[in-house]
Parts: C-alpha cells; sequence; structure tokens
C-alpha cells in the first residue's frame, strides 16, 4: 500500500543480531514502567524532602546552610576574575542562580509561545529588575517586561533538575540577591526552587565558562507495592499506552537480585532476552570513562553544522550504574531502580537519553563490554535505540572547577 509507513532496521553484523530489541521493541520496554513514581520522587527533592545524595547514603546540609556554603565559594570566584574598569558593560551587575525544578511540571528549559517553560517563568519573575533603559525599549517594541537568562544547558520537556545554573544581569544598583530569590522562590512553589543565588564578575557564563555536566537517570525495576489500602492488598501498575493489552496483563517487573526480568511476550516478541543485570550495564558504560569519542550515533535533532567533526566528541568523566531504591513520601514505600550517573565536559542533544537506552538494549543482548564504542563506527543512528523516557533524567549539577571524583553519588 503507498500509505503504509515503512520501518528500516540497522543491520547488526555481531553474534548478537537475532537477539537485539527492534526500535519499536525497545521503545515499548523502556515506556512500560512506572515513571510516575520517579517523575513524584523528582517533586519531593525539588520541595527539599528528599534528595539524590540521600539514595546512596551520603549527607548534604540543610537548604539555607548549602546555599551559604556556595555564597563563600562564590564570593572567592569573585575574586579570580578581576576587573579593574567598572565603567560601561562592566558597570552592569551579574547574577548566578542555581534552580531546582520539576520537569514533570514544565514544557523543558527553552521558552516558546504559549507553553509553560521554565526559562519563561525565570524570565517573567526576573522584569521588575529589569533597568529603565531596557524596560521602555521593550515598552517601545510593544513586548513584555522581561529580563534575559542564560543558561548552562537547555533540558527537554519532562526532564528535572538539581542544581540547573543561569545567570541575568542589570544595570540597576538597587537589586538585592534576596529580593530576587523570593521572586523566584513565589514564581511556582513546589515546582521550582532557587538553591543558591549569588552575584559574580561580568565574565561569568553559565554555559561557555562550566567544565563538566552531571546527569542522573533513574530506570524503574520494580512497580510492585506489597502494601494495603482501605484493608486491601494492592498493585500499582505502569501508567503508559502499555497500562493494559489485549490479554488483559498488566505490565509488572518482576525483579531477582541483580537481575531485572519482564516476562511481557505483548512488550518484547519472539525468544528476545526479556531481562539484564545492573553489573552488565556498569560494565558497558566503564568502557566510555577517560576518552574522547564522537557520540554522533547517541544524539539526535543536531544542526548540519555540528553533525560532524569535533562538535560532536565528548569527554566522559564518569559512566556508572547501580542498583538502589528511591522512596516515596506520599505513602512512605521504595521502589527498586537502577541508577546511571553519567558526567562530561558536555552532551549532544538527547545523548544521555540515547545513551542509557542502547545500554540497557546490549545488556539484554548479552553484547560483548565494548559494544557501545563498536556503534561509535556505525554508519547509521538507527544502530542506536530510540530515547529513553525523559522522566527518569535529572540535571544533578554543573561544575565550574576541575573534574573532582568526590562530586559524583556512584563511586
Amino acid at each position: 500500500m503507498e500509505n503504509e509507513k515503512m520501518h528500516f532496521h540497522y543491520n547488526h553484523t555481531d553474534s548478537c543480531n537475532f537477539s537485539r530489541w527492534t526500535a519499536k521493541e525497545c521503545y515499548q520496554f523502556m515506556y512500560a514502567r512506572p515513571w510516575h513514581k520517579v517523575v513524584d520522587f523528582y517533586e519531593d527533592m525539588v520541595k527539599g524532602h528528599t534528595s539524590l545524595s540521600g539514595l546512596f547514603g551520603k549527607e548534604t546540609p540543610a537548604d539555607h546552610e548549602d546555599a551559604e556554603i556556595r555564597e563563600d565559594h562564590e564570593k572567592s570566584e569573585l575574586v579570580s576574575f578581576p576587573v579593574k574598569d567598572k565603567s560601561g558593560r562592566w558597570a552592569r551587575a551579574n547574577f548566578k542562580i542555581v534552580l531546582s525544578y520539576h520537569g514533570g511540571s514544565f514544557d523543558g528549559w527553552q521558552k516558546q509561545p504559549d507553553l509553560n517553560t521554565v526559562q519563561g517563568l525565570v524570565e517573567r519573575s526576573l522584569g521588575e529588575f529589569v533597568d529603565e533603559k531596557k524596560a521602555q525599549l521593550l515598552k517601545d517594541k510593544n513586548l513584555p517586561l522581561e529580563g534575559c537568562a542564560l543558561v548552562a544547558g537547555r533540558t527537554d520537556k519532562g526532564v528535572s533538575a538539581s542544581q540547573q545554573v543561569c545567570s541575568f544581569y542589570t544595570w540597576r544598583k538597587d537589586v538585592k540577591i534576596q529580593d530576587v530569590k523570593d521572586v523566584l522562590d513565589k514564581a511556582a512553589p513546589g515546582k521550582i526552587r532557587v538553591v543558591s543565588l549569588t552575584k559574580v564578575s561580568r565574565e561569568f557564563h553559565p554555559n561557555f565558562s562550566a567544565k563538566w555536566r552531571h546527569y542522573l537517570y533513574i530506570f524503574p525495576i520494580d512497580d510492585v507495592l506489597n502494601e494495603k489500602q482501605g484493608g486491601q492488598l494492592w498493585m500499582d501498575g505502569c501508567t503508559d499506552i502499555h497500562h493494559q493489552n489485549e490479554r488483559g496483563k498488566s505490565a509488572v517487573e518482576e525483579s531477582v537480585g541483580n537481575v531485572i526480568d519482564d516476562d511481557n511476550d505483548e512488550l518484547v516478541h519472539g525468544n528476545k532476552p526479556t531481562k539484564f543485570e545492573v553489573s552488565k550495564v556498569n560494565r558497558l558504560l566503564g568502557q566510555l570513562e577517560g576518552k574522547l569519542l564522537s557520540y554522533k550515533m547517541f544524539a539526535r535533532d543536531l544542526k548540519a553544522s555540528r553533525n560532524t567533526g569535533p562538535p560532536t566528541e565528548c569527554f566522559v568523566y564518569h559512566a556508572r550504574a547501580i542498583e538502589t531504591s528511591i522512596p516515596r513520601a506520599k505513602d512512605g514505600s521504595h521502589m527498586k531502580t537502577m541508577c546511571i550517573e553519567l558526567v562530561a565536559n558536555r552532551f549532544l542533544r538527547k545523548m544521555v537519553r540515547v545513551l542509557v537506552a542502547t545500554t540497557i538494549r546490549e545488556a539484554a543482548a548479552g553484547a560483548d563490554d565494548d559494544a557501545l564504542l563498536k556503534l561509535m563506527d556505525a554508519t547509521c543512528r538507527r544502530a542506536t535505540a530510540p530515547p529513553a523516557p525523559p522522566d527518569g533524567l535529572c540535571l544533578v549539577d554543573v561544575g565550574y572547577t576541575d573534574y573532582d571524583r568526590s562530586h559524583c553519588l556512584i563511586p
């Protein structure tokens, strides 16, 4: 038929070719998960009820204490950027804002018409701190009174952030740090929160000054909650399109030790494996550490000018996977998960999500430990898996000093 959609699959030539999931099977396996529980966890994180470091037995100071520590750090950072002439463009005040926000409440970072984005919310809030000259210019152009926020890295719709870094500047001399913090905290309580806000050098740029980015991906393993509600034992199934299939099965993952198992034949067809080991995922990721590689095959939607050569190269400092559990503040229960931690000098568009999905696919297929390295030489992006759901991804923090392993959550 002329209107029938054609599906093309990459022809892998290794021994795992027939046990590797297709793009559709990989998509189904990834999305048939209780993602709403991960979304709830990130919401609790933004509200300050839990923390990422707490998942791995690391203690962190209270939010106000953390803000004080970061304030002192930024004061020393100011000294490292001496500016003799305070006239002209150097006279303006530059503020560094560290934000925590819930990805499920926004349509991504980048401001877009008629969408609820983090950038849009932040810039509207900063409008009251714009200087008179810019305010008049915006009025003459019939534009809303908004500030301009630069960011370390734009996050997609559904992606949360623990410590996203942005900045804005103004020529006004009367702007107080506490006033800016109060305005941003009131913009969307429970959805966005200021972790710290400091005045920095004019030379500071949240993107160009950054030396590394730190991401964490939480992948649900167990969605069975053996609890009682209203005197009855209940089971919480998946909330996406695979919540119920034609045979009335529920998408429930059975987890035994360090093995993830999914026996739902509706998700992965034939005799292909439906389980993988977290330790295998960790070994696959470990091959990426300490190498400058082109991640072109793991990126999506790149501009033509940035699709080849050095623009596609990234240096991965840290790539690990571990099994843990996340708490749910709503009912006090826990859900078993796999956490994947990635630290690199930069990440390409959708690179983290494609890398997560592809690593899980290769682990399930029983590929060699260097499978990800071999995929770097593929001739088509169909060699890698479709991006994993954005719900599990969180921007942990952004570094402006040399990389130190002590910043990592997974040893």
